[in-house]
């Protein structure tokens, strides 16, 4: 059984930097795409970064590009989001996610990933 933990989480004013960590246990391989996806109050989860399993690719929505960056320990088959200039909006809960299949292809869609963790609250006061 796969089980995935986020950590890293808390409040932190405008413009201030946050890493969140999510490690993936119960897998003797490290070759899965892991992603991070947020939900903010009263919103629709929505994706936020992947990494490909080489941790050679990564893929970014919009509203983050620039200011966080994705990053993969291959060995601890876990990942890190960096986040910089934090801004209000960003303000949400987040969710490191993994999917089944090995080796496969960035996706920005929730139902492609299987395992996912309980999630790490961010807040980010103005």
């Amino acid at each position: 059984q796969v089980h995935v933990v986020e950590s890293g989480g808390g409040l932190v004013q405008t413009g201030a930097s946050l890493t969140l960590s999510c490690a993936a246990s119960g897998r003797t391989s490290s070759s899965y795409t892991m992603a991070w996806f947020r939900q903010a109050p009263g919103k629709e989860r929505e994706f936020v970064a992947s990494i490909s399993w080489s941790g050679g690719s990564t893929d970014y929505a919009e509203s983050v590009k620039g200011r966080f960056s994705i990053s993969k320990e291959l060995a601890k088959n876990s990942v890190h989001l960096q986040m910089k200039n934090l801004k209000p909006e960003d303000t949400a809960i987040y969710y490191c996610a993994t999917p089944i299949t090995a080796w496969g292809a960035l996706s920005r869609k929730m139902h492609e990933y299987e395992y996912w963790g309980q999630g790490t609250q961010v807040t980010v006061s103005s």
